[in-house]
């Protein structure tokens, strides 16, 4: 079977026995680093990913994609739901009622959210009903007064189901007795737990008894919209917004948690460069493997000079030597970054298990396990760059073989 001779020459010299085994043991070396350098990218960018992936199904799942608010009291709110309902890409419409103020329990006091719902519409345009520890948010009936919260706050006033506590509100109210804040006393009907600051923030009653503890007459403060397509959330709110009465305004996730997800993209892609930063290490180590090579074979180049091969040939033989180590370690360390992104979540669980610690603690992170999500775009991305660079690596060392002259090669031969 016919084989070009440079590229025969080339692989031989990838596997160099004998006299050369110093040679071959930095030709192992390099594709090694080179191997680990591109699977540990492809599993911190897949990391990185599932990180991604989880922010937005969970924060973003409760937060509004986009609302329609009015500068004042949204009275007329049925028909405004009606026409957010009627856009194509709105998947549901749901009214809300949203004040700040504080819960007590005992001596515990800490800073709320709370939102005045309606159960049956919540559960369209929010992941609340999936997250719940106990309870359910369609125990939240009018006139009952009940609440839901999150775990994190309910850890830390050591409430359950059942428990009373008091919600004060900034309006204050004048009794003869003088200035008092608001307060309302409300019973624990549910507590949910989504991760992130939401557990320890957000309260959740039914709209009717958020209207009777804010002395709404009529009207809510706002119409929340689930989108189709969450990065279209802002068009599709303005384009409802536009259609309304003045007064009528929209506003969207972007401006409440876009700075989140613009600092977990910028986060991912400076880890990506610091990381290829290292597959360019491992890659531009076949440059000191090749200049080694030449200087240990420059009699062979001469001899093969002599013979009647071109400087062209030379080099080839060269250059596929190096991109050989290249295209092999690359490969492995795809495979072995596919199989990692595939199997971190749970390589951690039984690390934890072995070690007896929790990498990830829930009441600190937002999530108690380590997510991935590999795209392959990425491992394209990575797999092709490794593979260019260490084709690039190859060519100084192979210029410089073609440069051998046979003569001043062979003349302590």
């Amino acid at each position: 079977m016919f084989r070009p001779y440079p590229i025969f020459i080339g692989l031989r010299y990838t596997a160099a026995k004998r006299s050369n085994h110093f040679i071959s043991f930095i030709s192992l070396t390099s594709m090694v680093g080179l191997t680990l350098g591109v699977a540990v990218l492809i599993t911190v960018m897949s990391v990185m990913n599932g990180f991604d992936r989880e922010l937005k199904e969970r924060i973003l799942g409760m937060v509004p994609h986009a609302v329609i608010k009015h500068y004042g009291n949204m009275e007329e709110w049925q028909s405004i739901d009606d026409l957010a309902s009627e856009h194509p890409q709105v998947v549901a419409a749901a009214p809300f009622i949203k004040a700040q103020g504080m819960v007590t329990h005992g001596s515990g006091v800490r800073g709320i959210l709370m939102n005045g719902i309606l159960p049956d519409e919540e559960d369209q345009v929010s992941i609340i009903s999936q997250h719940m520890v106990t309870g359910s948010i369609h125990d939240l009936k009018p006139g009952k007064y009940g609440i839901v919260i999150g775990q994190i706050l309910a850890n830390y006033l050591r409430i359950g189901v059942g428990d009373k506590v008091t919600i004060v509100l900034p309006e204050a109210s004048i009794t003869p007795a003088g200035v008092f804040p608001r307060l309302k006393r409300f019973t624990v009907k549910g507590i949910f737990k989504v991760g992130a600051d939401l557990d320890s923030t957000l309260t959740l009653v039914h709209m009717k008894d958020a209207a009777k503890v804010l002395r709404l007459q009529n009207g809510v403060h706002g119409i929340r919209l689930k989108t189709s397509n969450l990065f279209k959330a802002p068009m599709i709110a303005d384009e409802i917004a536009s259609k309304l009465p003045p007064g009528y305004y929209s506003s969207d996730w972007t401006r409440t948690h876009g700075n989140l997800f613009q600092a977990i993209k910028m986060e991912k892609t400076m880890i990506g460069l610091l990381l290829m930063m290292i597959v360019a290490v491992a890659a531009f180590n076949i440059v000191s493997t090749l200049v080694m090579v030449v200087t240990d074979k420059k009699s062979d180049i001469a001899i093969l000079r002599t013979m009647g091969a071109s400087p062209k040939a030379i080099m080839t033989i060269f250059i596929m030597q190096g991109t050989f180590i290249g295209l092999i370690g690359n490969l492995l360390g795809t495979t072995a970054g596919i199989l990692l992104s595939l199997n971190v979540s749970s390589i951690i669980k039984w690390l934890e298990a072995v070690l007896g610690h929790q990498f990830l603690n829930a009441d600190v992170y937002f999530i108690s396990y380590l997510p991935s999500q590999l795209l392959w775009n990425d491992v394209f991305i990575v797999c092709g760059s490794g593979f260019l660079m260490s084709v690039l690596a190859t060519i100084y060392p192979a210029w410089k073989a073609s440069k051998v002259e046979p003569a001043e090669a062979l003349r302590y031969e």
